[in-house]
This record gives C-alpha cells, structure tokens and sequence, in this order.
C-alpha cells in the first residue's frame, strides 16, 4: 500500500540532510517538499510502487505505510525501521498486541562495493553482450557459450 508522511513527525531531514531525504531517494519523484509545510509529501499514492525506500531511510519514522490485508488485519498498523544489519518490521494490532520481526539485509560502507567480484565476465567488454552480470557463476559454468558468426 502507498506510503504517507505525518507531518507532526516531519522535520523535512533538517538534521540530516538539506531537504528530505525521501525527496531525494524515492525512485518515482513522487515525495516531494510540500511548499506550505516544509515538509515531505507523497504527491501521487496510487502511483506509489511500494519500494518502502522513503520510509527505511526516513530518520524520523515520519512516513507510514498502508499494510496488505494478508498479513496486516484490519485496523491494525504496521512500521519497517531500519536496524543494525536489517529492517525491523512492527505491527501493532487493534488489541494493543504488538509483533515485531527482522529482516536481515546486507549492508557495505558507501564506496566498498565490488559489483563485479568474483564475476567470470569482463565488466567492459561485456557490455556489449547480452549476457547478465554474474550469469555464468549462477548457471554454474565457467563461460558462457558465444555465438560463432560465419
């Protein structure tokens, strides 16, 4: 379900970042800086594809999420949060119940990523292929078989 910002909660990242931090991650430019609060908003919910990448990264747990009726019942509300080493989801229930679980993600400090370590292919030349990255190590072969022009 589309995300929504509580504008009680907002402080439009004034800690953290010059203007909000889900402005600046949503994939769609659908969080914008509402003019006449200051404050983020989603511009257009039913456009929302539901990435949650506004809410994990949101420093203040201002933006809220509608639950899919499967695993949120009615009236009942459900938070991710970003943790140590994962996403902490909470669900609390009408009765006053609360249910939390972690969903462990994997995380490298910004600009020690190696997308292509341990790939077979040559990240340049391949560029020009239409093999996938790291196609050849998940089909489990040492190369991918080319295509012989006559």
């Amino acid at each position: 379900m589309p995300t929504y910002v509580d504008p009680q909660a907002c402080n439009a990242c004034a800690d953290v970042h010059q203007g909000p931090l889900c402005v600046y991650i949503c994939p769609n430019d659908l969080m914008v800086l509402r003019p006449d609060l200051g404050k983020g908003f989603n511009q257009e919910p039913e456009m929302c594809s539901e990435c949650y990448a506004c809410v994990k990264l949101c420093p203040e747990d201002a933006i809220h999420v509608r639950g899919y009726a499967d695993f949120v019942p009615l009236g009942a509300s459900v938070q991710p949060k970003r943790v140590e080493q994962g996403l902490r989801w909470t669900v609390r229930f009408r009765d006053g119940r609360e249910l939390q679980f972690t969903y462990p993600s994997r995380t490298t400090p910004i600009g020690s990523s190696q997308p292509y370590q341990g790939f077979t292919e040559d990240p340049v030349h391949d560029l020009r292929s239409a093999a996938l990255a790291g196609e050849s190590q998940w089909l489990g072969v040492d190369r991918l078989p080319t295509v012989q022009r006559s």
